[in-house]
């Protein structure tokens, strides 16, 4: 029965019930039982992963749980490495906004709590900047929504906590407000020529 028990362990990749894990389509979700299953006569080891928030049950399979991304919470270490690049300048590119847009949901969906933050970082806007685009606001949405998650886990605060660091780390870029009043300078000199065109 002990070779059983050590086989489906490692069999495991050290993930254990009741663990809160990472799925990359899905952000954070906690392990709440491994269960088995017998699926076209095959019997099949699942892990049960619960994702609270969006009332979502999801079943991955033990054997293929580092295939499809699911990984442990970040180390704090990566969390504060992730709140540094929230201060940095955004970075983004001169290409069409669909290209830009699929790009962004790759990041996503990655898992990578780094290239996700890097997605939050580069669809910010502060009050003095335009209004973002809805597609634009779903994406930044679903990226803060993950980072969020992840941070107050990690962290173990409440994810308005987890928030208002992020929040905090956006406000620290000196560029952030130096882009802040380019944007108002803009905005005013766009209805200047506005007005002369009409």
């Amino acid at each position: 029965m002990t070779t059983a028990k050590k086989t489906t362990a490692a069999g495991r990749q050290g993930f254990k019930t009741g663990e809160a894990v990472v799925y990359p389509a899905h952000g954070v979700g906690r392990i709440t039982a491994i269960e088995e299953q017998e699926i076209a006569g095959y019997k099949l080891e699942l892990f049960v992963v619960s994702f609270e928030k969006d009332k979502m049950v999801l079943r991955v399979p033990t054997a293929k749980a580092n295939s499809v991304g699911m990984r442990k919470l970040a180390e704090p270490e990566l969390v504060k490495k992730a709140l540094d690049v929230l201060t940095g300048r955004a970075r983004i590119k001169r290409t069409m906004w669909s290209r830009r847009a699929q790009e962004y949901e790759a990041k996503i969906n990655s898992g990578d709590l780094i290239s996700v933050t890097e997605v939050v970082r580069d669809l910010y806007r502060s009050e003095a900047q335009p209004e973002q685009s809805y597609s634009e606001r779903q994406l930044y949405e679903a990226a803060l929504d993950r980072v969020v998650r992840e941070i107050s886990s990690v962290n173990r605060i409440t994810e308005t906590e987890a928030l208002k660091l992020i929040e905090q780390s956006l406000a620290k870029s000196p560029r952030r407000a130096k882009a802040d009043a380019e944007a108002e300078a803009d905005a005013e000199g766009d209805d200047d020529v506005q007005e002369e065109a009409a």
